[in-house]
């Protein structure tokens, strides 16, 4: 569950966040660094690291906290990798705690994902998400398909509602988000947790995920 606690000064401090596709060794690296804090000591879901096979293709997704222009730390992250050929998927989406209720960070990664991967000819997009986080995906224009659990929690199959996403064609510039102070609900948490197996299928006819026996 996420934590209810954050430090409002923390993120008062900064004036904007840049959302965007990762380019540089020190936004991946601070990225990874982020991934292992929620999914390993935060959460405990993963031993170590969180680091797979998927990372060698994935793109890399950050949120930059700015002061005045000036880029200081990463503070959130997700991923996206093509699945087969115009299917993509987003995963390991985290941000760090003092930035999950007023921020909008996690929405803001989530709206890139899919309008990135549009760019690219993405033409359906999925995510394996916590079943806690459904609200915020649904608010997002994301459609349920059925729960799941993965690594022994609660999730949902959830599906992108493509037309609703702006096609993003300059990912790697990404856009500005604007702080802001007031209270916000459901913005973000760790969740796009997983990946789909080796061996799932996505049927184009009914959009949902077989496993091949």
């Amino acid at each position: 569950m996420m934590n209810a606690y954050f430090d409002q000064d923390a993120v008062k401090s900064y004036s904007d966040y840049t959302i965007k596709w990762a380019s540089l060794a020190w936004e991946k690296e601070q990225a990874w660094e982020l991934r292992r804090q929620v999914f390993c000591i935060e959460q405990g879901i993963f031993e170590g690291h969180d680091v797979d096979e998927i990372d060698r293709s994935a793109q890399c997704l950050v949120a930059i906290a700015n002061h005045g222009g000036w880029p200081d730390k990463v503070v959130g992250t997700v991923r996206i990798h093509m699945h087969e050929q115009d299917v993509w998927w987003g995963s390991r989406l985290a941000v760090e705690k003092e930035f999950r209720y007023q921020s909008g960070i996690g929405a803001a990664l989530i709206k890139l994902a899919v309008g990135s991967a549009r760019g690219v000819g993405c033409k359906e997009f999925y995510a394996q998400v916590q079943q806690q986080n459904e609200a915020l995906f649904r608010k997002l224009n994301w459609q349920s398909h059925y729960a799941l659990q993965v690594r022994g929690r609660p999730h949902v199959m959830m599906q992108a509602q493509l037309p609703q996403f702006p096609v993003c064609n300059s990912p790697f510039s990404g856009y500005v988000l604007k702080n802001r102070c007031e209270q916000v609900s459901y913005t973000s948490c760790p969740s796009l947790l997983s990946i789909p197996p080796s061996h799932s299928v996505i049927s184009p006819a009914n959009h949902r995920v077989q496993h091949a026996h």
